[in-house]
Protein backbone atom coordinates (compact mmCIF):
# COMPACT_ATOMS: atom_id res chain seq x y z
CA UNK A 1 0.00 0.00 0.00
CA UNK A 2 1.26 3.45 -0.91
CA UNK A 3 -0.49 6.66 0.05
CA UNK A 4 0.75 10.07 -1.09
CA UNK A 5 -0.88 13.11 0.48
CA UNK A 6 -0.60 16.66 -0.79
CA UNK A 7 -2.35 20.01 -0.69
CA UNK A 8 -1.44 21.39 2.70
CA UNK A 9 -0.24 24.91 3.26
CA UNK A 10 -0.66 28.15 5.15
CA UNK A 11 -4.06 29.81 5.06
CA UNK A 12 -5.83 32.51 7.02
CA UNK A 13 -8.75 31.71 9.30
CA UNK A 14 -11.93 31.45 7.28
CA UNK A 15 -10.06 30.21 4.24
CA UNK A 16 -10.09 26.84 2.55
CA UNK A 17 -7.79 24.09 1.36
CA UNK A 18 -8.25 20.82 -0.47
CA UNK A 19 -6.11 17.86 0.49
CA UNK A 20 -5.49 15.04 -1.93
CA UNK A 21 -4.32 11.50 -1.33
CA UNK A 22 -3.23 9.27 -4.18
CA UNK A 23 -3.33 5.55 -3.47
CA UNK A 24 -1.43 2.82 -5.24
CA UNK A 25 -0.79 -0.90 -4.92
CA UNK A 26 -4.33 -1.54 -3.74
CA UNK A 27 -7.68 -2.14 -5.42
CA UNK A 28 -8.70 1.32 -4.30
CA UNK A 29 -12.42 1.05 -4.93
CA UNK A 30 -12.68 -1.77 -2.38
CA UNK A 31 -11.07 0.13 0.48
CA UNK A 32 -12.47 2.40 3.14
CA UNK A 33 -10.35 5.54 3.41
CA UNK A 34 -9.84 8.10 6.13
CA UNK A 35 -8.14 11.37 7.01
CA UNK A 36 -6.52 11.84 10.40
CA UNK A 37 -4.69 14.79 11.89
CA UNK A 38 -2.15 15.34 14.61
CA UNK A 39 -1.50 18.68 16.23
CA UNK A 40 1.74 19.33 18.17
CA UNK A 41 1.68 17.61 21.54
CA UNK A 42 -1.61 15.88 20.82
CA UNK A 43 -2.67 12.42 19.78
CA UNK A 44 -3.58 11.63 16.21
CA UNK A 45 -7.32 11.87 15.72
CA UNK A 46 -9.80 10.81 13.08
CA UNK A 47 -11.13 13.70 11.01
CA UNK A 48 -13.29 12.01 8.40
CA UNK A 49 -13.79 8.65 6.76
CA UNK A 50 -15.43 7.30 3.65
CA UNK A 51 -16.43 3.72 2.98
CA UNK A 52 -15.90 1.87 -0.26
CA UNK A 53 -19.50 2.58 -1.22
CA UNK A 54 -19.32 6.27 -0.34
CA UNK A 55 -20.72 6.48 3.17
CA UNK A 56 -19.09 9.26 5.18
CA UNK A 57 -18.49 10.12 8.82
CA UNK A 58 -16.99 13.24 10.38
CA UNK A 59 -15.52 14.21 13.70
CA UNK A 60 -17.70 16.71 15.53
CA UNK A 61 -15.20 19.63 15.27
CA UNK A 62 -15.28 19.50 11.45
CA UNK A 63 -18.90 18.66 10.74
CA UNK A 64 -20.44 21.12 8.34
CA UNK A 65 -17.03 22.51 7.31
CA UNK A 66 -15.10 19.56 5.83
CA UNK A 67 -16.13 17.21 3.05
CA UNK A 68 -14.47 13.89 2.27
CA UNK A 69 -14.97 12.36 -1.15
CA UNK A 70 -13.31 9.87 -3.41
CA UNK A 71 -12.54 9.33 -7.07
CA UNK A 72 -12.37 5.61 -7.69
CA UNK A 73 -11.36 6.07 -11.32
CA UNK A 74 -8.37 8.11 -10.20
CA UNK A 75 -7.54 6.10 -7.07
CA UNK A 76 -7.70 9.19 -4.90
CA UNK A 77 -9.45 10.53 -1.83
CA UNK A 78 -9.90 14.20 -1.04
CA UNK A 79 -10.64 16.37 1.94
CA UNK A 80 -12.23 19.73 1.17
CA UNK A 81 -11.68 21.95 4.20
CA UNK A 82 -13.75 25.13 4.41
CA UNK A 83 -14.08 27.84 7.06
CA UNK A 84 -10.74 26.85 8.50
CA UNK A 85 -9.94 27.73 12.08
CA UNK A 86 -6.58 28.04 13.88
CA UNK A 87 -7.44 24.88 15.81
CA UNK A 88 -7.43 22.96 12.53
CA UNK A 89 -3.67 23.44 12.39
CA UNK A 90 -2.08 19.99 12.27
CA UNK A 91 -0.34 17.46 10.10
CA UNK A 92 -2.99 15.64 8.10
CA UNK A 93 -2.61 11.98 7.13
CA UNK A 94 -4.59 9.80 4.80
CA UNK A 95 -4.98 6.23 5.89
CA UNK A 96 -6.47 2.87 5.10
CA UNK A 97 -6.47 -0.64 6.51
CA UNK A 98 -5.14 -3.54 4.48
CA UNK A 99 -5.15 -7.10 5.83
CA UNK A 100 -5.68 -5.89 9.36
CA UNK A 101 -2.87 -3.36 9.33
CA UNK A 102 -3.35 0.42 9.19
CA UNK A 103 -1.28 2.25 6.61
CA UNK A 104 -0.43 5.93 6.61
CA UNK A 105 0.60 8.46 4.04
CA UNK A 106 3.49 10.77 4.77
CA UNK A 107 1.37 13.64 6.09
CA UNK A 108 0.82 17.16 4.86
CA UNK A 109 1.05 20.24 7.07
CA UNK A 110 -1.95 22.54 7.39
CA UNK A 111 -1.41 25.82 9.21
CA UNK A 112 -4.26 28.23 9.84
CA UNK A 113 -3.32 31.71 10.98
CA UNK A 114 -5.65 33.88 13.05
Amino acid sequence: VQLQASGGGLVQAGGYLRLSCAASRIMFRAYDMAWYRQAPGQERELVASITSDGGTTYANPVKGRFIIYRDNAGDAVYLQMNSLKPEDTAVYYCSTVDRGRRHWGQGTQVTVSS
